[in-house]
């Protein structure tokens, strides 16, 4: 984001007109290796996505199972049948369900939630104990993560992989030339406007430092930060 601003700024105010198309050029030449970095770190915000959502799915079945045990605790005799034909369905399915592999996972909570749909005993179960709201959001979250595991695995196929770091280390090399040769022609040409394009990095460096200190207090403080949504271009 940062590079893509710093392009920005500088086509628009003429680098060949202030001397600084050779140095500018390198770093344009490097944009399209900046955007495969892109597009790996994409996928890897889908991992987090993908991630979370495996949690949540364990979560309700866990919260499913907690539920049900409540339940059986409770001098209720209505509700006996009901906790014993819950456990049993929950029995058949595992109670490790959730903790396996994705697509394990995937499978057996598509499994267990055919199997709900198709026993009438179970379904009287959930709605006795209060547990269709769960099973339904289940159903959801489940639905969600099966979609987007398949988006990132079409997507990890058309992605390049790529040596962020051998990237990012030419890409500073191309900007520190591109600022070194910016210093010395803006003492060279006095007649020629560099103010203006240095008061627009600095307002966006400014800006930079900023969120990424703000962004690491929050991680600091035990913050999730990946879901949080990108720093705004300020160009």
């Amino acid at each position: 984001m940062y590079v893509s601003q710093v392009v920005a700024v500088f086509l628009k105010f003429n680098p060949e007109g202030l001397h600084l198309k050779k140095a500018f050029d390198r770093v344009l030449a490097l944009m399209p290796e900046i955007a495969k970095i892109k597009a790996q770190e994409l996928g890897s915000e889908l991992s987090h996505q993908l991630a979370d959502l495996n949690n949540e799915r364990r979560t309700l079945i866990t919260a499913v199972a907690d539920m049900v045990k409540n339940f059986g605790k409770l001098s209720l005799p209505d509700m006996a049948a009901h906790v014993v034909a819950m456990n049993r369905f929950l029995d058949k399915h595992g109670r490790d369900i959730g903790d396996t592999n994705y697509n394990d996972n995937t499978s057996r909570f598509i499994d267990l939630l055919a199997d709900y749909d198709a026993n009438v005993e179970v379904k009287a179960a959930a709605t006795a104990l209060q547990l269709v709201l769960l099973f339904d959001h289940l159903r959801d979250v489940n639905t969600r993560f099966a979609n987007l595991y398949m988006q990132r695995s079409d997507e990890d196929s058309d992605v390049e992989t790529v040596d962020a770091r051998a990237i990012r280390v030419e890409m500073d090399k191309a900007l520190t030339a591109f600022y070194d040769t910016f210093e010395i022609f803006s003492t060279e040409y006095d007649e020629l406007d560099y103010q203006t394009p240095v008061n627009k990095m600095n307002e966006i460096i400014t800006h930079y430092k900023s969120e990424l200190k703000a962004r690491t207090t929050r991680r600091n403080a035990g913050k999730d930060v990946h879901t949080e949504a990108p720093i705004a271009p300020q160009v």
